[in-house]
């Protein structure tokens, strides 16, 4: 009848609703104060000179295991995809396998090119950074092999970067980061649906800091899923490039029934990121607020003018009436409570070296950003008392303080997450529009 195609069809579109769990929150409140409100907002100031430059070290070796990437920079010397003779009989397979290696190799290396006004530009911004206290390794901003690049002429999107390399780096994220309070098949392998669905089960019994953490690391994997579907490779043809919405790839990553109904659960962990990331905004207001804080790019009204849109955002995200409330996250035992944190700590700080172990550069550069992003989140919750007792000018220097580069991740990867969230919109509409 009518009423059970209705219900078939909001299943089909991947329709998530309601209370999210561990929050006071609903995913209705999200959608229309992220895609009405903050989203067009947060995309005119990403836009500007101070946060679309990132500097990052895509040279570094992986510190776990030997990779063996079929991509990279165009100027990379290693090359995997070795000629086969045409009468061998896996010819075939070996021409489509080159193939796809030279796709991979295209669509994922870097473009690191800037002007030398530019270049010259960002020499003068370092002494403007701030150390601190990180979750994430930085890169040694002195090494010759960091670089600054340019994100707007880098999006992410699809890159052909697949298969058991790739798999092998979320397999590690979630193994060696989610504090191992269970028993589950292992390792997590694609495909084999029982693993990560025994994997959200188990955590049901566990406390909310371990929860949460999952939850943060699914939450960030579905936002590159969303992205990798929104803006895939449609036609790779010699005279045009054709990038879009690929429904049938977001369906396979996301439909309840394609996925043993794990994709809903990934999309819920999604809106509990965006709920974390977004408190966390709002919890640094008083950091940015200061008269001596500026987004230094040596065009002074420039500058004012992109932190008076910074601080207008700031407001607008102090001003989302649900928001996450980071004080059930770490207040039992003091001093079981010192301990998680700490291990909440150290796990990103591993996540960060596996990044590294990416081989596609463009997706090692937007996972590491994202990655420092979520660290500088978390590092923003817990010293919300520093924040709110910062003085609005800084005598002798603030105790809590945010380097540029957390600035830029903080910003860009809360980007990323309120990107996903207005995605997931366009799919639905585009899944309605095939009903």
């Amino acid at each position: 009848d009518q009423g059970q195609m209705s219900k078939m069809t909001a299943q089909r579109m991947n329709r998530v609703t309601g209370d999210l769990d561990d929050c006071a929150c609903d995913v209705e409140t999200i959608d229309d104060f992220n895609n009405n409100r903050l989203f067009p907002k947060l995309q005119r100031l990403l836009e500007s000179d101070y946060f679309r430059f990132y500097k990052v070290n895509l040279n570094k070796p992986c510190p776990f295991w030997t990779t063996t990437s079929h991509c990279g920079l165009r100027d990379c010397a290693v090359k995997p995809c070795s000629p086969v003779s045409s009468s061998s009989p896996y010819s075939a397979a070996a021409n489509e396998h080159q193939t796809d290696c030279e796709q991979e190799n295209r669509l994922g290396a870097v473009n690191v090119s800037l002007s030398n006004e530019t270049r010259e530009a960002l020499l003068s911004w370092n002494r403007h950074d701030d150390e601190a206290e990180r979750f994430c390794v930085v890169d040694d901003e002195e090494s010759p092999d960091s670089q600054y690049v340019d994100l707007l002429l880098n999006p992410e999107r699809f890159t052909g970067y697949r298969g058991a390399e790739a798999w092998q780096i979320w397999n590690s994220i979630y193994e060696e980061n989610c504090f191992k309070p269970f028993t589950i098949k292992r390792p997590l392998i694609p495909n084999v649906l029982h693993s990560t669905s025994c994997l959200s089960l188990c955590l049901s019994g566990q406390c909310v800091e371990i929860r949460a953490f999952y939850r943060l690391i699914s939450g960030l994997h579905a936002s590159i899923n969303i992205h990798l579907s929104a803006r895939y490779l449609l036609d790779d043809s010699w005279f045009q490039k054709k990038w879009g919405h690929n429904v049938t790839e977001f369906q396979k990553r996301f439909d309840a029934d394609l996925t043993a109904g794990e994709g809903p659960k990934r999309l819920r962990n999604l809106y509990f990121l965006y709920l974390i990331e977004l408190r966390a905004l709002a919890k640094a207001l008083p950091f940015f607020q200061r008269s001596s804080f500026q987004l230094y790019t040596g065009k002074v009204e420039e500058d004012q003018k992109h932190k008076g849109m910074m601080l207008d955002i700031l407001q607008l995200a102090r001003s989302f009436p649900l928001h996450f409330d980071e004080t059930s996250l770490f207040a039992g035992d003091e001093k079981e409570a010192a301990k998680l944190k700490e291990d909440v700590r150290l796990a990103f700080l591993n996540i960060s070296r596996i990044m590294d172990c990416v081989g596609c550069f463009k997706c090692r550069l937007w996972g590491k950003l994202q990655t420092q992003g979520l660290g500088t989140s978390l590092k923003i919750l817990f010293s919300g008392r520093q924040i709110e007792a910062l003085p609005m000018s800084d005598i002798q220097g603030p105790a809590f303080q945010l380097s540029r580069q957390e600035i830029v991740s903080l910003f860009n990867a809360f980007g990323r997450i309120s990107t996903s969230i207005r995605e997931l919109q366009n799919f639905r509409e585009l899944l309605a529009e095939e009903q």
